[in-house]
């Protein structure tokens, strides 16, 4: 029996220590990064960029049949069971609103969907989610286009739009009459790029690697950090959704430092969120989470529910 991987969502496919084999079979690439642990155990190497980047592709293949991924050089890698794990408990939020049943036909919007497009390719596969994912980079709005093109079926499940105006978040990406029952976001963690320099160097460290200079996990400026960290960039995001409180149900951002919440919670009593929910996350010993708010009360959530997620 594999080892049970702490702090993840019951229905995450990646509970399970990593079947390497397996793995190997569906990207043979990955077995050039194989290597022993101190106690002769094989794993990936992790401290290489392009091990992480195999891995991720063999995952998406081997559990969400993901046939085509591929992410320019120098653009985030994503941890894709922690990617999974917000999925999973954003359905859970939605089938609490629902009355216990996870919506199979909900909406979401993706904000800043990166150059790996990982969201709607875990939330597609997994529920059967539409996707409209967003995105301010001309590459990584590339890539992701690659990525949907590349997968029969994904085209008539995820569009993508370009975000042409740098500092909207939200503003221009839902437009007039359209509705979404949640949206979603992974926003920039640091506050200037020293900041994410230093983490990465700490990342390296930690993995027993001397410091180097050049992100080497990869990211973009508008994937690692922006002015004022996470809480400028998630307060912003509060403030742009009071406008769309009737076109949506929930929204929602991951918040990476539990430190950063009072000045969020602060912020969404300002714009009158009627309802906010914390959902904690856990990967190993990494913990997180995200914030959810909504401007619908329980009477209109129901009704929202009795309309869009009819059988």
């Amino acid at each position: 029996m594999n080892a049970q991987k702490p702090g993840l969502h019951p229905r995450n496919r990646h509970r399970s220590r990593y079947d390497l084999d397996a793995l190997c079979a569906v990207e043979p690439q990955l077995r050039g990064f194989i290597i022993a642990t101190p106690t002769g155990e094989p794993t990936v190497n992790f401290a290489d960029p392009d091990a992480v980047k195999a891995l991720n592709k063999a995952l998406l293949a081997h559990f969400y049949e993901v046939k085509h991924w591929d992410i320019p050089q120098g653009f985030l890698c994503p941890p894709v069971p922690g990617r999974a794990d917000y999925i999973h408990h954003l359905a859970d939020l939605l089938a609490e609103t629902v009355g216990g049943e996870i919506p199979r036909q909900a909406s979401v919007l993706d904000i800043g969907t990166g150059a790996n497009c990982i969201y709607p390719l875990i939330g597609n596969h997994e529920y059967g989610w539409r996707f409209t994912g967003t995105e301010v980079n001309d590459a990584a709005f590339a890539s992701a286009q690659a990525i949907v093109s590349g997968n029969p079926g994904l085209t008539r499940a995820i569009r993508l739009r370009r975000q042409k105006d740098p500092a909207a978040i939200l503003n221009g990406m839902i437009h007039k009459n359209e509705q979404y029952d949640a949206t979603l976001c992974n926003p920039p963690f640091h506050d200037s790029a020293a900041a994410a320099q230093a983490g990465n160097d700490r990342k390296r460290r930690n993995l027993g690697q001397s410091e180097a200079s050049g992100l080497n996990f990869g990211g973009q400026q508008q994937e690692l950090w922006c002015e004022g960290g996470e809480v400028a960039f998630i307060s912003k995001m509060i403030a742009e959704s009071q406008a769309f409180g009737r076109q949506v149900l929930w929204f929602t951002s991951l918040v990476s430092r539990g430190e950063n919440l009072p000045p969020l919670y602060r912020a969404l009593t300002a714009v009158g969120a009627v309802k906010v929910v914390k959902k904690e996350m856990a990967q190993g010993q990494k913990q997180s989470r995200f914030i959810a708010w909504t401007f619908l009360d329980e009477a209109q959530r129901r009704r929202w529910a009795q309309t869009r997620f009819k059988a």
